[in-house]
């Protein structure tokens, strides 16, 4: 008997230090589950699960409740919808808890067994969007699998680690970087995250090397990255800022995700800075995205006002800060998360969702220019997470996020490519026999209504598409500079093709050499090869009605100084001549021959060409004496011998005799030409 009452005892004490120790463990699961720590709140929910007697149903239940939630926070799905299991089996599930079990079963691929879930629910929540979705989605998501989308998608291993990658953001005039988020070991920081159970994500790059074959990736070596999370980044239309999402760590305080800039100095990335988009401290901010023309930046929050869930929203930027800040409306938002905005460079907006109808998790959407929804179907989505779209150029190929078939929910990166007959155009802006003007800015329109303002990159470049049988007209400018204008209308093809358009603007304030400019040797006669540069230069001044120039000769300083401004004068008028005679008004321009006067100053674009030059040596007698070298002697006197023009206004025409400004004529002009703007339109 003594026996019994000890063992009755015995057992009595355990179930005593069990439920205590459960209990424990709730406490500490609630206490990181309130702080967003979801891999540990689903460490301390378990212990607890496992510490509670089957008999004690209903507790046991509401802890496998809890247990359930956390492993859907954390994208570990299978052993989700276990725990929302148990809570059914111990009649602990509410309608919610068997939403989300609905939600597991897609995201697992389970879509008979989703179906019956949403089909169960219609009763208990019968004007739930969400309940609809889903039942869409189990019926619908088979048929995707089986249907032929046109895209091809492969896992980049390259890219890849034993932890999570996501939201991959091509960068370079060339798309020849990638930037992307990850919590491999490599990222900053000791501790793991409570969150994933991973550390810290940060941000990493890759690069092409020179036959195009991508690196292994490195993490950024700046002050951006810290031990806290940097994830989801974006760039500026000109890649000089890179925004993106933080998360700093505070372990009595919930975790609220921030959007923050970061400034590109060189090839360096700065530290990152808070942006401040409203005076909302409670309120997620995250995944930005600045759209083409870089007027807007798009991003997701839960602040209220919203469709419910994280919305995606939209902030004007402006010259002064954040302007306006608008909902991107019901057509997009959902009752459930939309997530991870980016853009296609033709103004399609990409997103994920997990409230319109889809494979299962987060499905990939299109919001198009023509105000359609559309979702690519499979094998771009899958049954699991799909998302962080990133486009390389104009064509429907680049990379994405996804965790299909990762058991641990952790993210990957894979590419993607549906072909598509594209035509486009290529541009080079940049200064007349000089470098590339990043500043340069092309106005684009056409006759089908088109008319767009595009910014070049780093390099001076654009690529925009265009349609076949359009006529468009694109006028490069750029602060300093003239404008320059050329046309473009392409036929339908069966392929892909890419025009290339080249944008060399002359300087407003400094002298411009005329190229390929020849006379008969000791005269003033213009040789017929001459031609084809002067008409160019009739092109220019009538492409700039409003300047007016002086057209300048020189010589190399053999001869007397009298016998050279003599000749170099008439050389000059032989040239204002030529463009008179082919319409440019003869106020605009002033005929000036200085000889040997004036010698070449050098700029550095020349010295490429002849590396024993430095920028801004100066031609003169006795420099190209010293030289020595025949070769390099005549070198110098051609340089020397050069015909060139300077802008001296840029008013011309716009005011009347008494210095008002003339008032603009009515007459009506083609769609084209009122869109371009014009010199009274305050270019320089």
């Amino acid at each position: 008997m003594r026996r019994i009452l000890c063992h009755i005892y015995i057992i009595g004490v355990a179930l005593l230090l069990s439920a205590c120790g459960a209990d424990q463990a709730m406490k500490k699961g609630d206490k990181f589950y309130a702080l967003g720590e979801y891999f540990d709140a689903a460490a301390q929910y378990k212990k607890a699960y496992t510490q509670t007697p089957p008999k004690d149903r209903a507790t046991r239940g509401k802890r496998a409740l809890k247990l359930a939630d956390s492993y859907r926070r954390i994208n570990y799905t299978q052993k989700a919808i276990a725990a929302y299991n148990n809570a059914v089996r111990y009649k602990q599930a509410d309608s919610t808890a068997l939403l989300h079990l609905g939600q597991m079963l897609l995201k697992n691929g389970s879509y008979k067994e989703a179906e019956k879930t949403f089909k169960a629910l219609l009763d208990s929540m019968p004007d739930n969007p969400l309940v609809e979705s889903g039942l869409k989605s189990a019926r619908m998501a088979p048929n995707w699998k089986q249907e032929y989308s046109g895209y091809t998608v492969k896992k980049q291993e390259i890219f890849n680690s034993r932890r999570a990658e996501y939201s991959p953001m091509l960068a370079g005039d060339d798309s020849e970087q990638l930037f992307f988020s990850s919590t491999r070991n490599q990222a900053l920081g000791d501790e793991l995250s409570g969150i994933t159970g991973t550390k810290n994500a940060d941000i990493f790059f890759s690069q092409k090397d020179d036959k195009g074959k991508w690196l292994k990736p490195e993490a950024i070596e700046s002050e951006l990255n810290t031990d806290m999370d940097e994830g989801a980044c974006s760039f500026s239309p000109d890649g000089k800022t890179m925004y993106l999402t933080v998360c700093k760590t505070d372990p009595s305080y919930p975790r609220f995700a921030q959007i923050a800039t970061s400034p590109r100095s060189d090839a360096s990335w700065g530290k990152a800075s808070v942006l401040e988009l409203t005076k909302d401290t409670l309120s997620t901010f995250a995944h930005p995205a600045v759209s083409p023309d870089g007027e807007w930046l798009y991003f997701v929050s839960d602040m209220p006002g919203g469709e419910g869930g994280y919305d995606l929203w939209r902030a004007r930027l402006t010259t002064s800060g954040i302007g306006e800040i608008e909902n991107l409306g019901k057509s997009i938002n959902t009752r459930g998360n939309e997530l991870f905005p980016t853009f296609r460079p033709n103004g399609d907006l990409y997103f994920s969702s997990n409230g319109h109808p889809g494979m299962g998790g987060l499905d990939i959407y299109i919001a198009t220019r023509q105000g359609t929804l559309e979702h690519p179907g499979y094998p771009l989505n899958s049954q699991g997470d799909d998302f962080g779209m990133t486009f390389e150029g104009l064509h429907n190929r680049g990379y994405f996020a996804s965790n299909r078939g990762d058991a641990r929910g952790w993210d990957h990166i894979y590419s993607f490519e549906k072909y598509e007959v594209i035509q486009t155009v290529k541009g080079w802006v940049y200064e007349q026999d000089g470098y590339e003007l990043p500043d340069g800015l092309v106005y684009m329109v056409g006759n089908d209504g088109t008319n767009l303002k595009l910014s070049v990159k780093g390099d001076g470049s654009f690529t925009q598409e265009i349609k076949p049988n359009v006529d468009y007209v694109f006028l490069g400018t750029c602060k300093g500079f003239l404008n320059h204008k050329e046309q473009l209308r392409v036929d339908t093809t069966s392929e892909s093709k890419e025009y290339v358009l080249q944008f060399p603007l002359a300087s407003i304030s400094a002298p411009v050499l005329i190229n390929n400019i020849f006379y008969d040797f000791d005269k003033a006669t213009l040789r017929p090869e001459s031609a084809e540069a002067l008409d160019e230069l009739v092109v220019l001044l009538n492409e700039n009605p409003n300047v007016t120039i002086e057209l300048s000769a020189h010589t190399d300083y053999r001869g007397s100084a009298e016998y050279n401004e003599r000749l170099s004068q008439r050389r000059a008028e032989s040239v204002v001549n030529y463009l008179i005679d082919h319409g440019i008004a003869k106020d605009r321009l002033s005929p000036v021959g200085y000889g040997k006067g004036k010698p070449k100053v050098i700029k550095r674009k020349l010295t490429e060409k002849y590396d024993w030059l430095k920028e801004g040596d100066v031609l003169t007698e006795e420099f190209i004496q010293k030289l020595g070298d025949e070769e390099k002697q005549e070198i110098c006197n051609q340089l020397n011998r050069r015909t060139e023009f300077i802008v001296l206004r840029t008013t011309y025409g716009l005011f009347d005799d008494q210095g008002k400004l003339k008032e603009k004529t009515e007459n009506k002009k083609p769609a084209q030409e009122d869109a371009a703007p014009t010199q009274d339109d305050s270019l320089f």
